[in-house]
């Protein structure tokens, strides 16, 4: 399975924020959607990443207020990207070596989507039932006396 098939299934919808735009309010953007991550964007391409890991060192370091933080202040620059052909085993090892949790899948300059590693843990799940399901249905339609090779 490959990192395009896992985003095609997630889907590829995008949230973003700018590198001015407070910390604060990329918060209340990301506890909103529900998610762990957002792309921080300028002039139509991507400049970094923000997630709940930034976030948390911010709050830790600005003593629990981050009034005057910007997303730029704390964002990940120039992110680690993977190719849509990258395999979901090397994505895996890639996103426990470089301890990451979201990786944005480009292509050349062009960014497709964000995968988190629930997004890969749910895919090899989906991929490992469907092959049980067919293996099961293959035994049990085995032809009788025909010898197992």
């Amino acid at each position: 399975m490959q990192v395009r098939e896992i985003l095609r299934v997630k889907g590829s919808c995008l949230y973003t924020a700018s590198s001015e735009q407070s910390l604060a309010s990329a918060v209340e953007l990301m506890a909103k959607l529900d998610v762990g991550s957002l792309v921080v964007m300028a002039e139509g391409r991507m400049v970094g990443m923000l997630t709940f890991r930034e976030v948390l060192a911010a709050i830790a370091a600005h003593g629990g207020s981050t009034d005057a933080v910007r997303v730029g202040d704390v964002m990940v620059k120039d992110p680690i990207t993977v190719a849509p052909t990258v395999e979901a085993n090397e994505l895996r090892r890639l996103m426990i070596d470089k301890h990451m949790r979201y990786l944005p899948v480009t292509d050349g300059e062009q960014l497709l989507g964000v995968i988190s590693f629930l997004d890969v843990a749910k895919a090899v799940l989906e991929e490992q039932s469907f092959e049980n399901k067919m293996l099961k249905n293959y035994i049990k339609n085995w032809p009788e006396g025909t010898p197992a090779a």
